[in-house]
């Protein structure tokens, strides 16, 4: 399968039409049509659903896609870490991290490599911990921001001098914001919003004094901001970390922290033996120098 199959496929399915998809892509309609068919039969299957003017994915158009492009983008990555110039540091940088404080860590760091080595980009994901590993497994990232609990027997890792603290982000006019910290009976019967992270539900039930199950969840989320509008329009209850959402000045919401204290440690994880970019392992001796660590 040629890569470049896969970036005509990834076009048509962008477009949602093959007129707009060839034009984006500067070849003939028949020919880009062609190379569609013959896609299919390579991979002897339906890929898209082709309508008078729409084209949409089959369910194994679905899956193709998801898997073209991470493919497409791990080509295009190793390809612009190998165009950098003999006489300066180029390339790129991929860094996923969930919601955390601990970005201005990070942050300080990619200023410092960026203005020894201005032809360095950097790229930033923002995943839940499952998502971040995934993409490390896939090769799609450098390196991951991920908060405990975190399965790193697969990763190299440093831990960040970064603490996140656990509360709950509400209405200002829910019954539990007249409370100055939150401990756990008062959330075992209310509507909660919780974190999609699955290493985050042992510490959470644990905290809880209850399995998950056994909590009211009414829904789930992957990054902060969508759940704090949740919040906002009084759906729930949101378990998160401190400092990611504002809630001074005109916001309706309020955090408070739970009661004991529950903390998370911080780390960056990359994958063991990896091999990295000449920006990428530049990166990685500008933080431990920040941090003054050896390497």
């Amino acid at each position: 399968m040629e890569i470049r199959l896969l970036r005509y496929f990834i076009a048509v399915a962008n477009q949602q039409n093959i007129s707009a998809a060839a034009q984006y892509l500067h070849i003939s309609q028949p020919t880009l049509s062609r190379q569609l068919s013959d896609l299919e039969e390579e991979l002897n299957t339906t890929l898209f659903i082709r309508g008078n003017r729409k084209v949409s994915l089959t369910p194994e158009g679905i899956f193709l896609l998801k898997k073209a492009k991470e493919i497409v983008g791990l080509v295009d990555k190793t390809t612009a870490n190998f165009s950098q110039q003999e006489e300066t540091l180029s390339g790129e940088v991929y860094i996923g991290a969930g919601e955390t404080k601990a970005m201005c860590v990070i942050a300080k760091s990619l200023k410092k490599l960026l203005d020894n080595y201005p032809a360095v980009q950097f790229h930033l994901y923002s995943g839940n911990a499952d998502d971040i590993m995934d993409k490390l497994d896939s090769g799609l990232l450098d390196f991951g921001i991920v908060i405990e609990p975190a399965d790193k027997k697969k990763y190299d890792y440093i831990q960040l001098p970064a603490i996140d603290t656990w509360g709950v982000l509400m209405h200002k006019n829910s019954p539990l914001a007249e409370q100055t910290a939150i401990n756990p009976k008062e959330l075992l019967d209310k509507p909660l919003i919780i974190s999609r992270q699955t290493s985050v539900d042992s510490e959470l039930s644990g905290w809880l004094g209850k399995s998950m199950e056994d909590l009211n969840i009414i829904g789930t989320y992957n990054l902060l901001y969508n759940a704090a509008l949740m919040a906002e329009e009084k759906l729930g209850y949101v378990l998160c970390l401190d400092h990611l959402i504002n809630t001074t000045g005109d916001s309706n919401l309020c955090f408070r922290p739970l009661i004991p204290q529950l903390t998370t440690n911080l780390n960056i994880i990359w994958k063991k033996h990896q091999i990295f970019s000449s920006a990428a392992q530049a990166f990685l001796e500008q933080l431990r120098t920040n941090l003054n660590l050896s390497n």
